[in-house]
């Protein structure tokens, strides 16, 4: 059976997904075979595994630190956020249902038993496991059902980690409140503590660390420095949305819609050298980019109804009018058909009409499409011509099909890679396209073709501005951060918390 150890926070965003992937790596470097574990997360980037299964992208880049291809059991329940009280419950990488908070909240012990499977499952087959949980464990509301982070620690009989945000301030309160709040059996089990997100000189924080160990009683194992390392982050408090961004020769402005999912498919231009990606909110933050992208969305109808609202339909229908490139994927490219059914109430229910862009009509269905697909770009004509034959590969999740009217084109040529099924799938319309492909531009080739795209619809060239394989560089990210952790944590005394257990 594997050794385990957890990592723990103070609070959401204090780091745990970093840390817990940077040991996953550090681990698979030192020759063990390691797999992450989060029993639940709550996320709107997902993934497809090669079983066409679903699962949060967090422990997809776990997988990734540790050498290794994603499972579900990584991850055995999913929360996928409908609304503010509501969320769709994926178990197992399969649909639930959808539950309210409270009646989750009611329902969530039941699932222990397919927790500790998956659990069960990855112990048998690796040496180490690095568990994450999720928020605080110090939330004594929830403390009595928990099943992500006390809860779970003593399911797993594991060690704990915990993590405090030093970047937010206030990280010696934050550290002890928390081991304070914990009951006398949940203390004994965190054997370290790890301020993260520090920048500065380290020995002016010594006495505090000194003062914080005396309190405690607990070793601090380590202090992380901010890393401005890039992969892929919790989609609720990324920092992606707010950065200033200064405009590089292409420009490409992101819509951030309210429930936006998966936006984990831009990754790739982000590291494109001459490319700036922007996520805007408002439309006075539009400016005057070459591409506007309509992302994913858990609800594509309220946000549709958020664009309206807000006057961003209207300001993107304006550039589109102008010859601007539009691009919408899966929950963006629905949105800029003719009309959007919802016969069965999956999101919003009855009908609206669409954006108008794409001659097509969208009906939303009870199942959900999860598969993995690869393929080429078909023949394009015109803007979208340097797509023609580009290869790509990712995965599709959504809920509907969207028919296309006559004359538009096709904007994909997919391979279903669990069926073997052949489709064409997308749509492209004039200056405007769309698919149901997310993880669209990992592929090098496609994201090398939209830079293309966007460099002779400005008169341009862009031969220099090559894009990457973002797989290999994804690689070279772990390995910083892997040698980054080496340097400020103490990984001798982390070894030994592995050893000894509970």
């Amino acid at each position: 059976m594997a050794k385990t150890i957890m990592i723990q926070g103070t609070m959401s965003n204090a780091g745990k997904s970093l840390l817990a992937a940077g040991l996953c790596r550090i681990f698979h470097q030192d020759g063990y075979r390691v797999a992450p574990f989060k029993s639940q997360n709550m996320a709107l980037n997902s993934f497809i595994t090669e079983e066409g299964l679903e699962m949060g992208r967090a422990q997809v880049m776990q997988a990734e630190a540790a050498g290794i291809k994603p499972s579900v059991v990584m991850n055995p329940i999913l929360l996928k956020p409908t609304n503010d009280v509501g969320s769709q419950v994926i178990v197992n990488g399969e649909v639930l249902g959808t539950m309210s908070a409270r009646d989750y909240f009611q329902y969530k012990k039941k699932l222990v038993p397919d927790i500790m499977q998956a659990f069960r499952k990855l112990s048998e087959e690796n040496d180490i496991i690095v568990i994450e949980g999720a928020g605080s464990p110090a939330e004594i509301n929830l403390k009595e059902e928990d099943i992500v982070n006390m809860g779970m620690a003593k399911m797993a009989k594991a060690p704990v980690l915990l993590v405090g945000d030093i970047d937010r301030g206030g990280v010696f309160a934050q550290l002890i409140g928390t081991v304070e709040l914990l009951e006398e059996d949940e203390r004994a089990m965190v054997k370290g503590l790890i301020i993260n997100k520090f920048r500065g000189d380290k020995s002016i924080l010594d006495p505090g660390v000194s003062m914080l160990e005396e309190k405690s009683g607990i070793p601090v194992v380590g202090v992380a420095p901010y890393l401005q390392i890039q992969v892929e982050d919790e989609d609720s408090l990324t920092e992606r949305f707010d950065r200033n961004q200064e405009i590089g020769q292409i420009d490409i402005a992101v819509v951030r819609v309210p429930r936006i999912s998966n936006f984990t498919d831009f990754n790739p231009l982000e590291s494109i050298p001459g490319v700036s990606l922007r996520y805007v909110k408002h439309v006075k933050e539009l400016g005057n980019p070459d591409m506007i992208i309509l992302p994913g969305t858990k609800n594509t109808m309220d946000d549709l109804k958020w664009m309206r609202e807000t006057g961003m339909e209207a300001a993107v229908l304006k550039e589109a009018a102008k010859g601007k490139l539009i691009m919408g994927i899966c929950g963006g490219y629905q949105m800029l058909g003719d009309t959007l059914s919802d016969p069965f109430d999956v999101e919003a229910g009855g009908s609206m009409k669409g954006m108008g862009l794409i001659p097509m009509d969208t009906v939303f269905a009870k199942t959900k499409t999860r598969t993995r697909v690869s393929g080429v770009f078909r023949e394009m004509a015109e803007e979208w011509e340097p797509f023609t034959g580009a290869e790509l590969a990712g995965y599709e999740i959504h809920m509907g099909d969207s028919v296309l009217k006559e004359g538009v084109r096709s904007f994909t040529d997919i391979r279903d890679s669990v069926s073997g099924v052949e489709k064409k799938e997308g749509a492209c319309w004039k200056n405007v396209c769309g698919t149901y492909v997310h993880g669209v531009f990992d592929c090098e080739a496609a994201a090398k073709a939209l830079v293309r795209v966007l460099g002779k619809k400005k008169g341009i060239n862009v031969e220099d501005m090559t894009g990457v394989d973002f797989a290999a560089f994804k690689e070279t990210q772990y390995d910083i951060l892997a040698r980054e952790l080496r340097m400020h944590l103490d990984m001798k005394k982390i070894y030994e918390i592995l050893e000894e257990g509970v």
